[in-house]
């Protein structure tokens, strides 16, 4: 191929990764160590209040925002360095409490709680989504060919649910009187509260999750299991192979491939999980790192947005992202290795 014929096909492509992919990024790292604030003004307030012969006036003197020519807010941006990463980590705070011991404190500073959850929801996850998508896709592929269509169309339904609106439908079939809580304490003879504590919230997500990214694992191993080489299949038969021993010396190599690729796509999307804090409003007991980044962005009493402290959130994100992806990335790499010599 050309190199002109080459660059009309990638060209397009690499120019809109430069402007919405890698121009955001490096505006993000800028601003991470960098803090744009306005410039302040004391300026004396007459106030003054009706009286019997005359008003009673006080002078204040008040600090406020300076305007240009045009009515705009003047701003001055300041090198700060790490500190906005320091405002985000809380190093002191944190290796005080752990040379002590004390969890409760290094659960109670925001960056370690989101975390902490982060990460146990996204390697919990990932071997669940992988096994559930493996099984549905088994049991489908051996399903009479009538009612295949029928069984794969309702196996893909929970990922066709946008993932918000899962999520509140979780919620209210839990919460209060909800539906299933109102079976649950029939049974139990109990009150159930399962969103009045954190870990019951974290489970109900861990559940959603699964729930709703298990069909997309389905379809990926579904596919795979169209093209497995079936005179292996009956050559394991003819040996005697039970069903576990096909599934585990033939099947699973052959999809490893795709099960590396289902693990790639987890990760990446798990590590970002925001939509179930949202939809559950788990704030007051589960955060994760994105919700911590978007809480950073959320104007407070005076108006202003922690600019600097969300980029920073967003970058130690991007980082433990791709500190998960490099086993399976490393893996994949070395496999592709191997099936090119």
């Amino acid at each position: 191929m050309r190199f002109k014929t080459f660059l009309a096909f990638v060209g397009p492509s690499l120019f809109l990764m430069l402007i919405f992919i890698a121009a955001p990024l490096v505006t993000v790292f800028w601003n991470s160590f960098h803090i744009t604030q306005p410039v302040y003004e004391r300026v004396e307030v007459e106030t003054c209040t009706p009286g019997f012969l005359a008003p009673t006036c006080t002078t204040s003197v008040v600090q406020q925002p300076q305007l240009d020519d045009e009515g705009k807010v003047i701003t001055e941006t300041t090198f700060v360095g790490l500190e906005s990463y320091r405002n985000v980590l809380e190093p002191d705070r944190f290796f005080r409490a752990v040379e002590n011991w004390d969890w409760n404190t290094v659960n109670n500073i925001r960056f370690w709680k989101a975390l902490r959850f982060t990460l146990v929801f996204t390697l919990l996850t990932m071997p669940m989504v992988v096994g559930v998508g493996l099984l549905i896709a088994i049991v489908v592929n051996g399903t009479v060919q009538s009612i295949k269509g029928p069984v794969i169309f309702i196996s893909l339904l929970p990922f066709i649910i946008t993932p918000v609106i899962g999520a509140l439908a979780i919620r209210w079939l839990f919460i209060g009187d909800g539906i299933l809580t109102q079976a649950m304490e029939g049974w139990l003879q109990r009150d159930i509260a399962l969103f009045a504590q954190g870990w019951t919230i974290e489970i109900l997500m861990y559940v959603y999750r699964v729930w709703h990214v298990a069909p997309f694992a389905f379809v990926v191993f579904y596919a795979g299991l169209q093209t497995v080489n079936q005179d292996t299949l009956e050559s394991a038969i003819i040996d005697g192979a039970s069903r576990f021993q096909r599934l585990r010396y033939v099947i699973i190599p052959h999809l490893m491939p795709l099960i590396v690729f289902v693990m790639l796509i987890h990760l990446m999307d798990a590590y970002r999980v925001f939509e179930e804090v949202i939809g559950f409003s788990s704030q007051a007991h589960v955060i994760s790192l994105q919700w911590l980044t978007y809480d950073f962005l959320m104007p407070d009493e005076a108006g202003t947005r922690a600019i600097s402290r969300a980029s920073a959130s967003a970058m130690l994100t991007m980082v433990g992202i791709i500190v998960l992806l490099v086993i399976p990335l490393r893996r994949a790499w070395r496999d592709q290795r191997g099936t090119a010599k």
